[in-house]
């Protein structure tokens, strides 16, 4: 059975191996990964949850370090471009990419549970190659950014039945 301290331990590595993984991508597309989208990005990467901006403005004062909203939504739009966090629509929130678009040639959907607030990522290529085949069969040209799913994740349907 996990302990809290093995749990904690697996989570830095991961927010570790994230923020390894973001520096890469940042160097392959000749980006800086500066201090600030560091500190933004490491802010992220420490949830499985979506966070606002306004939240990870907060998270960083009470560590310190004071920004205004427009430094914070310049580092968010940095990291977005490299495609090291994604933003859900619905919630005005960003989460951190454990499937960095690009990298394996397949776009992700997102699936964001309404109870625990988690979001996944899944392939969804098969989606998005669905509503290209449709919006062509209408003579439309789709502005398709991602697909966000909302509903249960597993961990939060098995609660529900006990």
């Amino acid at each position: 059975m996990p302990t809290a301290a093995n749990e904690e331990a697996r989570a830095k590595d991961r927010v570790k191996a994230s923020i390894e993984q973001a520096e890469q991508i940042f160097t392959e597309k000749n980006l800086r990964f500066t201090e600030l989208r560091r500190k933004v990005f490491e802010e992220i990467a420490s949830t499985q949850e979506s966070v606002g901006a306004y939240e990870v403005l907060d998270r960083l004062a009470r560590k310190g370090t004071r920004l205004a909203p427009i430094s914070v939504y310049r580092a968010l739009d940095a990291l977005l471009e490299a495609g090291v966090v994604h933003r859900l629509e619905s919630k005005n929130a960003y989460f951190a990419s454990r499937r960095p678009q690009g990298r394996n040639g397949r776009r992700p959907m997102f699936l964001s549970c309404e109870q625990c607030g988690h979001v996944f990522e899944t392939d969804g290529e098969d989606i998005f190659v669905a509503i290209d085949t449709a919006a062509h069969e209408a003579k439309f040209t789709p502005r398709v950014k991602f697909v966000e799913v909302s509903g249960t994740c597993q961990a939060c349907a098995g609660r529900a039945k006990d």
